[in-house]
């Protein structure tokens, strides 16, 4: 059975990432392997417009537990990925992070691929999963009561 990710009906974040020629493999389109290192830049990109980074969130840093990647269309050289990302699955150290690439073409947009990360806490001085601080909690949750 081939997965199907669920985007969550709340965008907490866009963002906008041109396709570079090191993005394209052989069969010319985005790699496999891109669609990854493509959600860690928007994710970077939305701890950065929160004040954070993925290795300071109120004294911890994040490592990704897993990750799941659903393709749906090409994406090209030139093209602009449109970024959409959505969160959910908030527990006491982890908290899911959801993508939707985009991209715009003859002013049609066409959904590339979603990608699901699970981000959890971690405490990189002792090597160890550590809670979500209750600042961070609210922030996402914040996040999530904002109309749009």
């Amino acid at each position: 059975m081939r997965i199907k990710l669920v985007f969550p009906e709340k965008v907490v974040f866009t963002t906008q990432v041109p396709i570079r020629i090191t993005d394209i493999n052989y069969g010319n389109h985005v790699g496999n392997d891109r669609m990854l290192t493509l959600a860690h830049e928007a994710r970077v990109q939305w701890f950065a417009s929160l004040g954070y980074s993925e290795l300071e969130v109120d004294g911890n840093g994040l490592i990704m537990a897993d990750a799941a990647i659903q393709f749906l269309a090409e994406a090209f050289y030139g093209d602009d990925l449109i970024i959409e990302m959505g969160i959910d699955d908030i527990r006491s150290s982890s908290f899911d992070v959801h993508y939707r690439f985009l991209v715009s073409r003859n002013n049609v947009k066409i959904e590339v691929a979603r990608v699901k990360t699970a981000m959890v806490f971690f405490n990189y001085s002792v090597r160890k999963v550590s809670p979500m601080s209750e600042k961070f909690r609210r922030t996402l949750e914040d996040l999530l009561s904002q109309n749009t």
